[in-house]
């Protein structure tokens, strides 16, 4: 996944679909070309002080901050599936997992300096499966997610070799869930929940790539700059 997509439904609709009892996205303006750093809605369960878990939409940034001891460049916007259960990720992926709402994502093709993007989509709603923390982003806490990729299928696998990893309804409650998948004490038990999980978001995630398509849109979607990411028409196929 190179890093921008589509999402194109209201905070209030959001709600709905996901069956959140709110959030704090009253900000949120729809948009056709979500771009890496720029903040976009998330869903989360989060356990208020008397234990009481509540699902809420809420804006976070689309960017994790990379450690001090790690190089300088790109952000980290994309967490590989198979990585997961592994020391960077492992905190977030078994206590602060989230879901991203999109409607598709762009890929490109073809030399640089001449690449033209595509766009991939279904016709429903999609989840995307995501990680979220709290986190220092320059000198102010902030909340920060990725999207969490794995090898592309289908349509997805046409234009790239990578694409996110899709939750299906049924696997919205247990992704969501902010229970630790960490077992205290028992490093085998948390191993076996962790892999548990990744295999159900692997089954759920082949079963919604077999439902995308994709077809080439407008050039212009490639330049951040420029682009005006409210146009609907981003997301039009093109002929050729």
């Amino acid at each position: 996944m190179c890093g921008r997509y589509a999402m194109n439904k209201e905070t209030d609709e959001l709600i709905k679909a996901f069956v959140a009892e709110g959030g704090r996205a009253d900000d949120w303006r729809p948009a056709y070309s979500i771009a890496p750093t720029t903040a976009a809605p998330i869903i989360r369960e989060v356990r208020d002080e008397q234990g009481t878990i509540g699902r809420e939409v809420t804006l976070a940034r689309w960017d994790w901050p990379k450690p001090p001891n790690r190089p300088a460049g790109a952000p980290i916007i994309n967490a590989r599936m198979e990585k997961l259960p592994t020391a960077f990720w492992v905190g977030a992926f078994s206590n602060a997992r989230c879901i991203v709402p999109m409607i598709g994502y762009y890929e490109w093709t073809g030399e640089r300096g001449n690449k033209q993007p595509h766009y991939i989509h279904s016709d429903e709603l999609l989840a995307a499966a995501g990680l979220t923390w709290t986190m220092d982003v320059d000198g102010e806490r902030q909340r920060v997610y990725v999207v969490v990729t794995r090898e592309a299928q289908d349509a997805g696998g046409e234009v790239h070799d990578r694409m996110p990893a899709f939750l299906t309804p049924d696997l919205w409650d247990d992704w969501l869930n902010p229970a630790s998948l960490t077992v205290e004490g028992d490093p085998v038990a948390s191993k076996a929940a962790r892999f548990s999980l990744l295999d159900e978001l692997y089954a759920s995630s082949s079963r919604v790539a077999s439902t995308m398509r994709t077809h080439p849109v407008d050039r212009r979607v490639s330049n951040t700059r420029t682009v005006d990411r409210y146009d609907p028409a981003l997301i039009e196929p093109i002929s050729g």
